[in-house]
């Protein structure tokens, strides 16, 4: 497995903000986030997602952002053959 590369750009008392860097192929690994985050694309594409065995894809636009309820454990794939880019913000 390749990982995507993290970089946490931001650490306060209030929010985490980190770059992801995706490149073709690449993966988070499973995880689960325990806060509230919120997710910039950089990068328009697809990416897919892996939940409890289920697999989905999700067109992502740069700029449009979108949130997510802390608690479900998943991994992010770039399925693309480009790289792909987000920021991630958790609120603490």
């Amino acid at each position: 497995m390749v990982r995507a590369v993290a970089h946490v750009q931001l650490d306060t008392e209030r929010v985490v903000v980190t770059e992801w860097f995706f490149t073709p192929g690449s993966e988070t690994g499973s995880h689960r986030h325990e806060r509230d985050y919120v997710v910039v694309p950089m990068t328009t594409g697809v990416l897919q997602m892996l939940v409890d065995g289920t697999s989905s894809e999700a067109l992502l636009e740069c700029g449009v952002s979108y949130a997510r309820s802390a608690g479900v454990t998943h991994n992010v794939v770039n399925p693309n053959d480009f790289e792909f880019r987000f920021i991630e913000i958790e609120l603490k």
